[in-house]
């Protein structure tokens, strides 16, 4: 790679950064290339993105950004996973696959201008994601007119429960 590459690949990486919902850092020492492969499907199925760059690389283009607290995370080899819609998916994903993949090690991460530690990455991953809470909203939305509807079905439905009951007591 020579040298405007290398400025191109780190001003690439420095717009990508600057537009992320969330990131999440880990080592990917150990795993196979289809485990690799299927953590990546899994990634691009949640519409997030998983990229291997050389350390020295992402150093320069996270320099001077809020993402500089990131730096020492950047030894050994390196993968990054960020979502720009989402800022849990991308800690759900690498979470569920460290429990499957025990060489996955989640280094750290990053939300909202603030370095995560692997702790913070893992009470990330336990939040609830954009679709869960969007389901919960539209429950919370509709819980009101399903009551009204039940409430309107009942005074029907008991005044037929009293007739049945009249019915039995004067064939008995």
């Amino acid at each position: 790679m020579n040298r405007q590459q290398k400025t191109d690949v780190v001003e690439e990486l420095r717009d990508t950064l600057g537009k992320v919902a969330s990131l999440v850092v880990a080592d990917y020492r150990g795993l196979k290339v289809e485990e690799v492969n299927g953590l990546r499907s899994e990634i691009r199925k949640s519409a997030c993105t998983y990229r291997v760059v050389k350390n020295t690389l992402f150093k320069r283009a996270i320099e001077g950004t809020e993402m500089e607290g990131l730096t020492p995370l950047f030894k050994g080899p390196t993968a990054v996973a960020y979502s720009f819609e989402d800022p849990v998916a991308p800690a759900k994903i690498i979470d569920k696959f460290q429990d499957e993949l025990k060489p996955l090690e989640v280094k750290g991460g990053f939300l909202d201008g603030k370095v995560l530690d692997q702790a913070g990455v893992k009470s990330l991953a336990s939040m609830k994601g954009k679709d869960e809470l969007r389901a919960g909203l539209l429950m919370t939305m509709l819980a009101p007119a399903q009551q009204f509807v039940r409430l309107l079905a009942a005074a029907p439905q008991n005044f037929l429960y009293l007739l049945s009951a009249k019915k039995r007591q004067l064939e008995g």
